[in-house]
């Protein structure tokens, strides 16, 4: 018998600003994959995200994570899910320790588990010189890394990344490549949102293409100049 997907989108919809934002989205996931998620700004890209977040109600449809609707366990997705949004969500006056300890505890960490997660996130994404900096004086390649501990340091089975190579150098971009196939391998199920095709050619094993709030493509990855002609050709409309 196979297995359900861990990440179960039904038929999902949602408005906004009076237009339909998503319109009968269905994708599943499953864990150790890795899902880019393509499409030209205005596509549905971060309201899908938001709603797989728990940030977002859908209007209609499910989703299921671990064969149980969020819908119905609003603190599923607390749990469950790491996300790391396009604009970091970070309190200016706390400082760097004092972010991973406040996310690690929000999602039920007990103190000394906190810490332990804290500190493992601090020495993995090279924050351990910037503990005591508040955030509000990062550069923003460092809210950046900041916002991407947050998301991971409770060891989410589901890791949700909007853009997450903004602002990052060429170093740290590879070793976001690196810590993305990590958790992958350790058995998160993995989106990636971004503009940057080659960075889903070098991190994902999907590619999921929304376009006008509707899912047009998703297909195991190809190479490079195949994603990148599919994926022009649905935004410009030359693909029926």
């Amino acid at each position: 018998m196979t297995a359900s997907p861990f990440l179960n989108i039904q038929g999902v919809s949602r408005r906004r600003a009076g237009r339909a934002a998503v319109s009968g989205l269905s994708l599943h996931l499953n864990r150790g994959e890795v899902l880019g998620l393509l499409g030209v700004n205005g596509a549905g890209k971060s309201t899908t995200l938001a709603m797989l977040a728990g940030a977002l109600r859908p209007d209609s449809g499910h989703i299921l994570l671990d064969g149980q609707r969020l819908d119905e366990r609003p603190a599923l997705a607390r749990d469950t899910v790491g996300w790391l949004p396009e604009s970091a969500p970070l309190w200016p006056e706390l400082s760097v320790d004092e972010h991973l300890m406040a996310f690690a505890r929000l999602r039920g960490r007990s103190k000394r588990d906190a810490r332990r997660l804290a500190d493992a996130m601090l020495d993995r994404l090279q924050l351990g010189d910037l503990r005591r900096r508040l955030a509000g004086v990062l550069s923003q390649g460092q809210r950046q890394r900041l916002g991407l501990a947050c998301a991971l340091v409770h060891e989410p089975p589901l890791l949700i990344l909007d853009e997450p190579a903004n602002a990052l150098d060429p170093v740290q971009v590879a070793e976001l490549r690196r810590l993305v196939r990590e958790r992958a391998a350790a058995g998160s199920a993995v989106i990636l949102s971004t503009h940057v095709l080659a960075e889903v050619v070098a991190m994902c094993d999907r590619v999921a293409i929304l376009h006008e709030g509707c899912l047009r493509h998703d297909a195991r990855l190809g190479d490079h100049a195949a994603l990148e002609k599919t994926f022009f050709g649905i935004a410009t409309g030359a693909t029926p």
